[in-house]
């Protein structure tokens, strides 16, 4: 899913659908996102997780070779998670498998989409621990829901909300993750600024996200499939890491793990709000 500036995002995403047009109103386009995306959410909840297809979105690239979802995730990187949550992933990485979570923490997870990693979180931070999930889309949280359900999994939440807008109070959260969303956000400074703002002193980012590389053509930037393929909106390593810095998070670290795009790889990108921040 995606959005542009004031818009907000929802789920987690995948490659550009069949679809294609300009950009051209920022209403227009977070409209068509929700709209994507719910359907999304319909064709998973309709297969009832039998396969990974995700209806209109795209999990491969112009190689037709998968991308984005579930294929990414190897061996114990699921455990905590139905098969069903896993099959609807529509990221482009693994960040519980890079954010170092320990028992007893709360995360909080951008644009949860079907739950996969809320509760792959929930089972490493134990009982005492907390995972929380934030997504826009209606359609998306009743599939997060069912997938928790099944699981059994009490110690998680599912927030209806928008990350430009976090509806959680100040320090409030030890670890942010999210799977290939923030590259949706109209307003990114706005995001990272919410992600710094609800994390403790101390806390720790830990993302997957598409990264743009600095030869992505104007043509692209301005593709509607393009956004809701997460691959339009994204940032250039430089564009990052300078947005990091403005938050206020340090020890910035992005490592690119695979192309996803002529234009765009998949990045695990990794910060820290520092000690003793207000």
């Amino acid at each position: 899913m995606a959005e542009l500036t004031g818009a907000a995002p929802t789920s987690s995403c995948c490659g550009p659908s069949a679809s294609s047009a300009d950009v051209t109103d920022a209403a227009d386009i977070r409209e068509t996102v929700r709209q994507t995306y719910a359907a999304a959410a319909r064709a998973v909840a309709e297969q009832s997780g039998t396969s990974s297809c995700c209806g209109p979105v795209s999990l491969t690239d112009a190689d037709q070779i998968q991308v984005f979802g579930s294929s990414l995730y190897e061996g114990t990187e699921t455990a905590g998670a139905p098969a069903t949550a896993v099959q609807a992933s529509l990221g482009c990485g693994v960040p519980t498998a890079v954010a170092d979570l320990h028992e007893g923490e709360t995360v909080l997870d951008l644009g949860s989409g079907a739950g996969a990693d809320v509760l792959i979180s929930a089972k490493r931070v134990g009982t005492t621990g907390k995972a929380i999930g934030l997504d826009m889309t209606d359609e998306m949280l009743r599939l997060a829901r069912a997938n928790a359900a099944e699981a059994g999994v009490k110690n998680v939440e599912f927030l209806k909300g928008y990350i430009e807008d976090i509806p959680l109070p100040d320090a409030s959260v030890d670890v942010v993750i999210s799977n290939c969303v923030i590259n949706l956000a109209g307003d990114k400074d706005k995001v990272l600024a919410e992600a710094a703002r609800v994390l403790r002193p101390g806390g720790r980012f830990a993302v997957s996200d598409v990264i743009a590389g600095p030869d992505m053509d104007d043509a692209t930037r301005a593709d509607i499939a393009a956004y809701t393929g997460c691959i339009a909106g994204a940032l250039t390593d430089a564009e990052f890491r300078e947005a990091l810095t403005t938050a206020g998070l340090t020890d910035i670290e992005i490592h690119e793990t695979h192309r996803v795009h002529e234009h765009a790889t998949s990045a695990i990108v990794r910060a820290r709000k520092p000690q003793g921040s207000a």
